[in-house]
């Protein structure tokens, strides 16, 4: 990776650590999921509002690192919206970017969240980075 694409998702990085998107709770019925990542103390709370099959809302709660915080940002803002198999197949893209696979993204905008690509070099990072995506993952699989 050059030096100022390492530098750019750096700072977008930060920017979501520093402005998180959807932080917060949900008003109202939600799927509440919480998680911890026992080797470093990052914890999340993540609630989703799914509604027929489709991911409504989703926002989340937590204190960790700024990989594992800006990773719940950058997810809870790509999953909106979206089918829940889709959410869970980015989710699975994602997993496969971390443990640094060939990815296909397979018509999947993934913006920001390639910022992150980075930090499959960084293995005890790559747990904070999967946290909130673990998260989606136990909350559509124990509602369905």
């Amino acid at each position: 990776m050059s030096y100022n694409l390492d530098t750019l998702y750096r700072q977008v990085i930060m920017d979501h650590y520093k402005n998180p998107k959807n932080r917060g709770l949900i008003e109202g019925d939600s799927l509440t999921v919480d998680m911890n990542n026992p080797t470093c103390g990052d914890r999340i709370e993540l609630q989703l509002q799914l509604e027929d099959g489709i991911v409504k809302d989703a926002r989340f709660e937590g204190e960790g690192c700024s990989i594992s915080m800006s990773s719940a940002s950058m997810m809870t803002q790509a999953i909106k919206g979206k089918k829940v198999d889709e959410a869970l197949a980015m989710s699975e893209l994602f997993s496969d970017m971390m443990l640094g696979k060939e990815i296909d993204t397979d018509g999947f905008e993934l913006g920001d969240i390639q910022a992150l690509q980075g930090v499959s070099k960084f293995p005890a990072r790559i747990k904070c980075a999967t946290l909130a995506w673990k998260a989606l993952e136990k909350g559509v699989h124990d509602q369905g």
